[in-house]
């Protein structure tokens, strides 16, 4: 795929400056990219490679000033990682295998209705009651237990486990090793202390655009259901438990884990290893940063860090004084033997 920097300018809305005609083929980091290749800067701590780049063209914000010359053809835009983003949907649907049909191997229970222009891989199983939207792309050994609805335009990677009556969305990805729907942790001891098994009967519904990592789980619900929002987005390695609720465009990155019954808000985002205590709440556009331990409810807005989390100013704060610990414990021992000499 050839495209120039003019037809790139074009469609996202770009002014070029530079040769217009310079073409692209693919896409590389600004630090590595060669002669044919299209890259952006957006993080400022990443400017100096702009002038050494052997990438054809760079997109720029377009207040950026250059002060040294660049080889690069530049395109300005409002914001290149966005613009970038745009190009890369693009090249998606040009570069990325596009399947239809039915794979010999696979199980289609009999009643169920594969729309055309979907795609069932090899050693995929489908269970009887399942429904299956229009266009829909299931990869080789998934699983789709009974019951399982799945919206138009999703697309469900190898390995994919989804259990019984659970509930995906439209224009949703679920990638490879995601398992949907097993069995919440809930067990209860009787009087010998021994533990016994509470019936998960509740379902996992997923809304409309929602991502799903590899390998990250979403247990179903014990009554009711667990439920992940539209535009939801989930890095890999991910435990979403029992009962959770995750309110729209909130983004997870991985080894997230969120205990039962937790309800966290809308356009939130949280970082890598951030743990949620269960039947808790968190409010909406909340920011938490990675390795916090989340032990109480959080209002809307707040901006946490920490273990147990705290103020992302008072952290800084907190941090900032640790480094000076052992210096004050010292100075604090030559105080004590001052006074004790005084005695």
């Amino acid at each position: 795929m050839q495209l120039t920097a003019e037809i790139i300018a074009r469609h996202i809305g770009g002014e070029v400056e530079g040769c217009g005609d310079v073409s692209v083929s693919n896409f590389a980091k600004i630090e590595d990219a060669t002669p044919g290749t299209i890259t952006f800067l957006a993080n400022p701590k990443y400017t100096h490679h702009i002038y050494s780049t052997k990438a054809s063209i760079v997109l720029v914000r377009r207040d950026f000033i250059a002060e040294e010359p660049v080889s690069a053809t530049l395109i300005r835009v409002d914001d290149p990682y966005s613009a970038l983003a745009a190009l890369m949907e693009v090249a998606a649907k040009v570069l990325r295998p596009s399947h239809e049909g039915i794979e010999d191997g696979s199980f289609i229970a009999e009643g169920v209705e594969i729309p055309e222009g979907c795609y069932v891989g090899a050693f995929s199983y489908i269970a009887k009651g399942a429904v299956i939207g229009k266009n829909v792309k299931i990869y080789p050994q998934v699983y789709i237990g009974e019951g399982v609805v799945i919206g138009d335009d999703t697309i469900i990677y190898p390995g994919v486990k989804i259990y019984y009556g659970c509930r995906i969305g439209k224009r949703c990805m679920l990638h490879s090793g995601a398992v949907i729907g097993a069995d919440g942790f809930g067990f209860a001891p009787d009087a010998n202390g021994v533990f016994h098994k509470i019936e998960q009967l509740g379902i996992v519904e997923i809304d409309d655009d929602v991502e799903i990592g590899a390998n990250t789980t979403v247990d179903r619900s014990t009554m009711g259901r667990t439920y992940i929002s539209r535009g939801v987005k989930l890095d890999n390695l991910i435990q979403v438990a029992h009962n959770v609720e995750i309110g729209h465009d909130t983004v997870m990155a991985s080894q997230v884990g969120i205990a039962g019954s937790t309800k966290i808000g809308s356009n939130c985002m949280i970082g890598g290893q951030t743990g949620f205590a269960g039947h808790i709440s968190v409010g909406n556009h909340v920011s938490i940063g990675a390795q916090s331990g989340i032990a109480k409810s959080v209002p809307d807005g707040s901006r946490m860090m920490g273990t147990p989390a705290m103020p992302m100013g008072d952290y800084a704060r907190m941090v900032a004084a640790r480094k000076h610990l052992a210096e004050l414990m010292r100075r604090i021992d030559s105080l004590e033997k001052k006074l004790n000499e005084k005695k």
